[in-house]
């Protein structure tokens, strides 16, 4: 499902102050309900720190997954209580945005950095 767990990541396309900046996704994250995000390109490396409005969060993992292998869980580790629901806020930030089962994206698994 991984495949890309144990290999070398590719470059990175954007930098980490990039990977989340809506303010929904923000309070998500600062609220405990958002822990991984979803971009189109490689935005931050595993054990790379992340930090919204004074707070930290450690990359835990970084991998690609095809949209077509989402499941709830991850839609709930996005905040979502399902996919459907997921794709639907997906694809309201990006009018015209095609929803392919077979476009890959990479995963961005995070957690707050402890005191």
């Amino acid at each position: 499902m991984q495949q890309n767990e144990n290999t070398t990541l590719p470059p990175k396309t954007c930098s980490i102050d990039r990977l989340i900046t809506m303010e929904s996704d923000i309070k998500m994250v600062l609220a405990g309900e958002k822990t991984a995000t979803r971009r189109n390109g490689r935005y931050a490396d595993p054990g790379e720190i992340m930090t919204l409005e004074g707070k930290q969060f450690v990359i835990e993992r970084v991998y690609s997954q095809s949209l077509g292998e989402l499941t709830d869980e991850d839609a709930r580790r996005e905040g979502y209580p399902t996919v459907e629901e997921y794709k639907q806020s997906i694809l309201a930030y990006h009018p015209g945005m095609p929803w392919l089962p077979q476009m890959r994206v990479w995963v961005h698994e995070f957690s707050p950095v402890q005191e």
